[in-house]
This record gives C-alpha cells, sequence and structure tokens, in this order.
C-alpha cells in the first residue's frame, strides 16, 4: 500500500508499506479521505512544533475515513463496506486520567501521526488502515471527505464544552483557519448569540462568514476594529483563542467582559499573557487538548445535518499529488481545509 511519509521538514514522500490484516477486535479499512491538519503542516514545514521534534521517518496523518473491507474476531456493529469515521485517540483505558474520564490526557495515549513520544505513533495517510473497532463511528449518508472532518469538529465540539454554557452568550473566535471556522459551527449548534471572528486574511474571513458569523473583522487592515468591543470592560463572554498568536490573544483579553472564559486552542508556542487584565477582570483561561468521546457526536450531527462541513473542504488532491496538497494546505488566502481522495 502506499503511505505518505514526512522524514524531515520539506520532506515529503509517498512510500510502499505492508499492509495487515486485523486482529480480534479490529477492522481493516480502505482509506478513502484524509485531512492535512495543522500539525501536519507543522511536521512538513518545521519537523515538528515547540519541543516536538522528528527523531524518525513518520507516515502523517489523523483525519481519516474509509469503508471497511474486514473484521476481525469478535466486531459486531460494523459491516463490509460501510463508510466509517476513523478516531485517532486511542487511550490506554487503565491510567489515573482514563480512570477520571479524561481520556485526552491519557498518559500512554496513542495518536495518529504523532512524534510526542518515541518511537513515534505512526499515522493514518495509508491506503489501508487496521484500527481498533471502537475507534470507528459509523458514517452512514455522509460523504468521505465528510467524515474525515469529523476529527477537526471534535477538537471545536470539546473546545465548547471547555467554555461552559453558550446559551445566549457573546462569542469572539480569533483565527479562521479551519479551528476557528468549525469553533463559529459549534458555538452556534451550541446557542451562542453574537459571534465576532478576527482574522488576518479576506478568504478566511469570508469563509467565517460563511459559516455564520455575525461579523467579521480583518486585523491587518484596521488593526483598532476590536475597540468598539472594550466600553464598559468589554463585550464577549467566551474568547475561542485558535490563531496561536500573541497579539490575537492579547486584543481578544481586552474586550473579554469581567468573569468571561478564554479557551485556548491555538498552538503558536508559548505567548506572554497580559496578566494585570486576566487578574482585573476575573477571566478564566482554559486549555482545550483534542477530544475523545465528542468524536462520535461529531459524526452524529453532521448525519443530522445539524452543522454542515462541506463547503470548508475547499481542495481534495489525489494521493500521488500529496506534496501540492500539502503545499497549499497552509495557504490561508485560498484554503480551510484540504484533503486527500486515496481511494
Amino acid at each position: 500500500m502506499k503511505t505518505i511519509v514526512i522524514h524531515e521538514a520539506r520532506d515529503l514522500r509517498i512510500e510502499d508499506r505492508d499492509a495487515s490484516d486485523p486482529g480480534p477486535g479490529e477492522v481493516q479499512i480502505k482509506i478513502a479521505a484524509g485531512g492535512i491538519c495543522g500539525s501536519d503542516l507543522h511536521y512538513f514545514n518545521h519537523g515538528g512544533f515547540g519541543p516536538v521534534r522528528l527523531k524518525e521517518p513518520m507516515i502523517l496523518g489523523h483525519e481519516v475515513a474509509g469503508h471497511v473491507t474486514a473484521l476481525g474476531d469478535g466486531v459486531s456493529g460494523l459491516s463490509i463496506g460501510q463508510l466509517v469515521a476513523v478516531s485517532p485517540s486511542r487511550p490506554c483505558g487503565n491510567c489515573r486520567y482514563c480512570n477520571e474520564g479524561r481520556h485526552n490526557q491519557c498518559l500512554n495515549m496513542r495518536f495518529y501521526g504523532s512524534a510526542m513520544p518515541f518511537p513515534h505513533i505512526q499515522g493514518a495517510f495509508r491506503q489501508v488502515l487496521v484500527a481498533d473497532a471502537a475507534q470507528c463511528a459509523p458514517a452512514d449518508g455522509l460523504t468521505a471527505g465528510e467524515a474525515a472532518m469529523a476529527e477537526p469538529l471534535s477538537v471545536c465540539l470539546h473546545a465548547t464544552r471547555q467554555a461552559g454554557t453558550m446559551m445566549g452568550k457573546s462569542v469572539l473566535v480569533t483565527g479562521c483557519g479551519p479551528i476557528g471556522i468549525l469553533c463559529i459551527l459549534a458555538a452556534r449548534r451550541a446557542g451562542a448569540d453574537l459571534i465576532v471572528a478576527t482574522d488576518l486574511s479576506p478568504f478566511t474571513l469570508k469563509m467565517a462568514e460563511a459559516a455564520g458569523a455575525d461579523l467579521t473583522l480583518n486585523m491587518a487592515e484596521n488593526p483598532a476594529d476590536l475597540e468598539q468591543f472594550t466600553a464598559d470592560k468589554g463585550t464577549f463572554d467566551v474568547l475561542f483563542e485558535c490563531s496561536g498568536a500573541a497579539p490575537a490573544l492579547a486584543a481578544g483579553i481586552s474586550a473579554m467582559r469581567p468573569g468571561g472564559t478564554i479557551v485556548q486552542l491555538g498552538l503558536g508556542g508559548d505567548m506572554s499573557l497580559p496578566m494585570m487584565a486576566i487578574t482585573a477582570k476575573e477571566l478564566a483561561l482554559k486549555g482545550s487538548f483534542r477530544f475523545h468521546e465528542e468524536f462520535f457526536t461529531a459524526v452524529s450531527l453532521m448525519q443530522k445535518g445539524l452543522i454542515d462541513v462541506k463547503p470548508f473542504i475547499t481542495q481534495t488532491f489525489a494521493l500521488d499529488d500529496a506534496v501540492a496538497a500539502f503545499e497549499i494546505a497552509g495557504d490561508r488566502s485560498q484554503t480551510v481545509k484540504a484533503q486527500i481522495a486515496f481511494a
């Protein structure tokens, strides 16, 4: 089978690897679609992010969906030919955090395409994947591309859970890449009233409007636009910071009302924080990292037509054009989510 392997920064190769049969409790899946994530781009462009660096060749990818081709012993509830979205989250189920229900913080997490541990956890950008049946969410009625969007949507559903009750709240989203766009969709589905989105790209801001943002602000053209929301100590109840950029976080905090909640999703490295404002406004600062049980909810919401991700799959490339796909995936002048068609 063909796989997409990163060796070092800017060294992406399509390589042949052996496919395997499913064991007990496992399924074999012919991958149909895979989305390129921000972490994939960090490996492609920089060889890693922060202290996480490539130490050996690694198959990339963790946003995938495909059709079941074989069932291992003891597998029920899935059928040959069925489309499934595959969760890359594989916690051990036995460590202290799994026992607390914090599966996304598992001490022994096996998350596809991650260089955090060594040996690295090989990813899912391959033509044939063997996965635990428990990872597979039936995605009947969806396209493979939609099903592959379950992973980033799950990230945003988890972030929405971190933010707490959303009904009637005013929300600011900074950064309108895939995660920012999906946070707009998730926040609105959870009951947010006013949603304002900021970015530096006219294209992504147009996509934010399509996702349902009430107002979009181009901070490159008018960096003072958020000041209209700073009167009387601020406007927003919730900030989803999706850019990982310190200026975006600082500007967002200025527009937060006292008692608001900041949910940090963007991973741009360590940032300096305006601690005086956070303290004086009594703001809550929460991280949001991956997801677990939200994955099946993401698939269900798409199946019911409650969240539509199709407009935000902006490009689909053939497997043999993987390098071109990675080149364009981070171009926010024309891309929200670039996917690869494996079939």
